[in-house]
């Protein structure tokens, strides 16, 4: 598997470290990077051994290239997403948030559609989706929420010195406001009843020095409570380190004869 990044930092980071230097990609590495800050895209190519695009169309239109990872921000899914998949390259979205605009959602579900490509979404930071989807499949799945508690430093404008609560509302508009935070929340509407039935609160907590969602889903099967609690990446707080490696285990699984889920 011929792999082009789009990205270059924590999460990009990593998987160049564990892709083209441990080589935990079996039959797979890292053959393009393109990122918009130029002296580092210098620095990983070196470091890393990968070939330097100056120009993100050429990454796109690479005919070598097999999958592009997306490990940026939601803009860069919006504006390249649509030309990777027509290039005939499956893709792997980090932010996730960029697909709880459902017009966005739908154009590329035609794309791929038309263009026999896949989208990868990586359940990041949280799991139970798989009993969402379950129940989803016969339209029993009947609410779906999930508190979000985070140290303040991870989340803007939160006080250092007390407990508040950041946000309490829709998926939807918890991505509108923390982009860069609460892209868990769309990968559970996702698999779920959607952004605009997926409740979130998000607390600024001084006491906590990790990442922790509480997800509560209920139907026809039952109940759901879940509780995951994770260390964010040690140079990014705003970062989950489990969303990092959930991107890994993706391009693992990607091919695989047997999957489980």
């Amino acid at each position: 598997m011929r792999i082009g990044l789009i990205g270059g930092g924590n999460i990009g980071k990593f998987l160049l470290q564990r892709i083209n230097i441990e080589g935990l990609l079996p039959n797979g590495r890292i053959v393009g990077l393109y990122t918009r800050n130029k002296q580092t895209a210098e620095q990983l190519a070196a470091e890393f051994d990968t070939e330097n695009y100056q120009d993100v169309q050429r990454l796109i239109e690479d005919p070598t290239i097999d999958v592009v990872i997306e490990a940026a921000t939601i803009e860069v899914v919006k504006e390249y997403a649509a030309a990777i998949l027509r290039n005939g390259k499956d893709f792997v979205l980090s932010s996730v948030g960029a697909l709880a605009d459902e017009d966005f959602y739908k154009e590329l579900e035609g794309i791929c559609q038309a263009s026999g490509t896949r989208i990868h979404l990586p359940a990041g930071a949280i799991g139970g989706l798989d009993v969402l989807k379950a129940a989803k499949a016969i339209g029993e799945l009947d609410s779906v929420s999930i508190i979000t508690r985070k140290p303040p430093q991870a989340l803007p404008g939160a006080p250092a010195d007390r407990e508040q609560v950041m946000f309490e509302g829709s998926a939807n508009e918890a991505i509108e406001l923390f982009p860069k935070n609460i892209n868990v929340s769309i990968i559970l509407s996702l698999a779920g009843l959607g952004p605009d039935q997926t409740g979130v609160k998000i607390i600024s907590d001084p006491t906590v020095r990790k990442n922790s969602h509480s997800i509560e889903a209920s139907g026809s099967f039952g109940k759901l409570s879940l509780q995951v609690e994770n260390d964010p990446m040690p140079n990014n707080p705003k970062t989950s380190y489990l969303a990092a490696l959930s991107v890994l285990s993706v391009l693992k699984n990607k091919d695989a004869v047997v999957k489980v889920g």
